[in-house]
């Protein structure tokens, strides 16, 4: 394998959970449906489909049910479900993780930009997962053959922000279903080049691959080229070659928000796959060059940070919202975002 294809892998989009819908033959004779699952689906274990029934995640002709449920003819199944576990071990590392919340069930994490989520190809070590490894060895849950053990959802390398883990099998199923309904809120803070017009909005399309560079993706609006997905955006601070802003994800595709704000021009400043990383707008001259450029060694990666996670508790069932800082990095860009627009509006 060469170093492209490691990086295509290393990028490839890594569903946390998925959605089976099954009809029941004809012919079935009754049998409770978790062996009848544990027949249809690969890798899961009894265990995990009891889990998925009392979070709820499956339905019979639209209705919850319980493991203990008896299929009948015809019955339409549906369930979400973390994906099943992978023969692959994970090496625990030692590594210093920022834990904002923990407790029985789950914990968040402030993920620093330039950490990788989980091991690939390229990656084997070094990552949050062998870092939760460490951190969670004795909770038998993290001991399970699994490559991503714990995670719910992902940011990129190069994002920094809040990520949720789930210590146990409910909790994951629980949290899993919440994300596969679009219940969780998730806010990004993203500075972006330009101007943007209007100061509020929302982008959508489909999301796909792109043909000429299978690293990236790219938006389209023919659903047969990708996966839907939707992204309202608000304005919080302009410094008139950028723009700080807020976006709130409703659907969680890989590279979703630096997709978006490249469609409509406006690409995360930095952001070296998707445009971001040249000048794109600003005066010409050897002066704002240079000021980009300082802003570009600060900050040697994409503008976005995953600031506010809001979710119900898998146990308590009560709701859950966290907030995280910017980190100081893209602080201090704005900050110098601010100060430049600030003395060139005084010498206008």
């Amino acid at each position: 394998m060469n170093e492209f294809d490691e990086e295509i892998d290393e990028l490839e989009e890594k569903e946390l959970y998925e959605h089976f819908r099954l009809v029941v033959d004809k012919g079935q004779s009754m049998l409770r449906i978790d062996k009848f699952l544990m027949n249809r689906i690969e890798n899961a274990s009894r265990t995990k489909i009891q889990a998925a029934a009392d979070a709820g995640s499956i339905l019979v002709n639209e209705k919850p049910v319980k493991s203990s449920y008896k299929i009948k003819p015809l019955d339409v199944i549906s369930i979400v479900m973390a994906t099943p576990p992978k023969d692959t071990e994970v090496v625990p590392e030692d590594i210093p993780i920022d834990i904002v919340y923990e407790d029985d069930d789950l914990l968040l994490v402030n993920k620093k930009a330039g950490m990788v989520v989980h091991p690939g190809y390229n990656n084997a070590r070094g990552t949050l997962v062998n870092a939760l490894a460490f951190y969670l060895q004795d909770n038998p849950f993290m001991k399970e053959k699994n490559i991503r053990p714990g995670l719910v959802h992902r940011i990129d390398k190069n994002t920094s922000g809040l990520l949720i883990i789930a210590k146990n099998e409910v909790a994951m199923t629980n949290l899993a279903k919440q994300f596969f309904d679009h219940s969780i809120q998730r806010r990004y803070q993203a500075l972006v080049w330009g101007d943007l017009k209007e100061d509020e909005g929302t982008i959508s399309g489909y999301i796909g691959r792109s043909l000429r560079d299978r690293r990236i993706f790219q938006l389209s609006k023919d659903e047969n080229k990708g996966k839907w997905s939707v992204t309202h955006y608000k304005v919080i601070e302009r410094f008139q070659n950028a723009t700080l802003i807020e976006c709130r994800l409703e659907t969680g595709r890989t590279h979703q928000i630096r997709v978006h704000l490249r469609s409509i021009g406006h690409p995360l400043f930095a952001d070296d796959s998707y445009g971001g990383a040249e000048i794109v707008c600003g005066p010409p001259g050897s002066s704002f060059k240079h000021f980009i450029m300082n802003c570009f060694e600060i900050m040697p990666r994409q503008g976005l940070h995953a600031k506010s996670l809001g979710f119900n508790h898998p146990k308590t069932k009560s709701d859950f919202y966290f907030e995280s800082d910017l980190p100081e990095d893209m602080q201090t860009v704005i900050e110098r975002f601010r100060k430049y627009a600030h003395f060139h509006q005084e010498q206008e």
